[in-house]
């Protein structure tokens, strides 16, 4: 048997279980809810130096899916993105985050068996497989907490198009205890091999903590356990995120964020070990980056916020903290006008320049269906670069963008949207045009 088969083995049996349950647990007929929307996006743009370009995207999203009930039956997700391009060269994509089938059994819907394309929120960035699914769910109750466990296995599914990952597998599972809504801890593991080589082996772990009515934490972390590609880079962290949202009063919310993390290609770098390719430096090391932030915002009046926050970034271990500061505030229905105001101001101060940006939007109701707004944003980007004579060169390239939009409910289940911008930079001039509708089954 070779390694991993036995995973297979587990969730085919699962499937044939599944196919064996009674007849009346088969006969439940799914209630779909979901939606799909079309959306069309069109840019004309004026290039410096008399050049025209002009391109259509058409992008077609649909989701659906059956409820999650504590009930017997038949289960089916599909979420899908299609887009294509007209007037340019650029293929077209094909993103299939859910397309599964699958049953609930066990009296109580407490075991799952799903199978298909799955994309399991529970393992974070590792979550997207191809194959089969076993899960075990304690049944209700409203006095303790809630116990699930999961096995999967399967192959790794394509990002932008229909197809797999060649030569490579995944398997692992997890487990997961949550109570109430909100309260939910998670940790899982997931092998991933490419080939004879372990690409990546991640344990995984999140944490979604409510503290009482006023404070909230959301934790998320990735560990390799073993170096990716087969011990190519070094073991270690991957990523930590963290968001602390606390209410003190009933019109203050305060709210921090920390996020530290090593990326590198694992898949590109497998690839190279097994093909015998040289490996880089930069290759093996990847990119580390750190954020820490906070901002506050206050209700200084009924449906009036004003907020502001500053954050320090590091790309990599060598560059300097980039510092960022917004201010900014929304009031809806301004004087009792009716009209919906937001405005911020942004400013980033990098060591080789800076950033600055301003936005500004004016919004109102018409009836009770019905919406628009306009906005208003500008940008300058600063740029100090040395030439090899010491010479110190200094760009400033800025942006101007006017927007207007409107969003309609036509009827009970559909909606539309029409979005019309104009951006103009140094080099180009550009109007662009969306409009999209949607239609929601309920």
């Amino acid at each position: 048997m070779t390694p991993g088969s036995g995973w297979y083995a587990l969730i085919a049996g699962t499937l044939l279980l599944g196919a064996a349950m009674p007849a009346r647990a088969q006969a439940t007929a799914p209630r779909l809810q979901g939606r799909v929307s079309v959306t069309v996006n069109t840019a004309a743009r004026d290039l410096e130096g008399g050049e025209t370009q002009n391109d259509t995207q058409v992008s077609t999203g649909v989701t659906l899916k059956t409820p999650d009930a504590d009930v017997d039956g038949a289960e089916v997700g599909l979420d899908l993105r299609l887009s294509r391009y007209m007037g340019v060269e650029r293929p077209q994509r094909v993103s299939i985050y859910d397309g599964f089938v699958g049953m609930r059994f066990g009296g109580d819907g407490r075991f799952r068996v799903r199978a298909g394309h799955m994309w399991l929120t529970d393992l974070g960035t590792s979550g997207a497989l191809a194959g089969g699914l076993f899960e075990y769910r304690q049944p209700a109750s409203d006095t303790r907490t809630r116990l699930r466990v999961g096995a999967f296995a399967g192959l790794e599914p394509a990002i932008y198009d229909i197809g797999y990952a060649s030569d490579v597998r995944k398997q692992g599972g997890y487990v997961a205890i949550e109570k109430g809504f909100l309260r939910r801890h998670v940790i899982g593991y997931t092998q991933i091999r490419q080939g004879a080589l372990t690409e990546r082996s991640v344990l995984s772990v999140t944490n979604f903590v409510p503290a009482g009515k006023r404070v909230f934490a959301y934790q998320a972390a990735e560990f390799d356990v073993q170096g990716p590609a087969g011990g190519a880079a070094q073991r270690g962290l991957s990523y930590f995120l963290a968001n602390v949202r606390v209410t003190p009063a009933e019109r203050v919310e305060l709210a921090g964020s920390y996020n530290r993390g090593h990326s590198l290609d694992a898949r590109r770098l497998t690839e190279d070990v097994l093909n015998g390719r040289p490996l880089t430096a930069q290759a093996i090391d990847g990119l580390r980056y750190e954020s820490a932030g906070g901002r506050a915002t206050v209700e200084v009046l009924p449906r009036t916020r004003v907020y502001a926050g500053y954050s320090l970034d590091r790309n990599n271990r060598d560059d300097q903290a980039t510092g960022r500061t917004i201010l900014g505030g929304h009031a809806g229905n301004l004087f009792r006008s009716g009209l919906d105001v937001s405005a911020s101001d942004s400013r980033m101060a990098r060591p080789g320049g800076a950033y600055h940006s301003r936005y500004f939007s004016v919004g109102r109701a018409i009836g009770r269906s019905a919406y628009v707004s306009g906005d208003y944003s500008t940008s300058l980007s600063v740029i100090r670069f040395q030439r090899t004579d010491g010479l110190i060169i200094e760009t400033r390239p800025s942006t101007r963008r006017f927007s207007g939009s409107a969003s309609a409910t036509l009827t009970r289940n559909a909606s539309l949207m029409f979005t019309m911008d104009y951006a103009k930079d140094d080099g180009m001039n550009e109007i662009r045009m969306m409009t999209s509708l949607s239609y929601r089954l309920r």
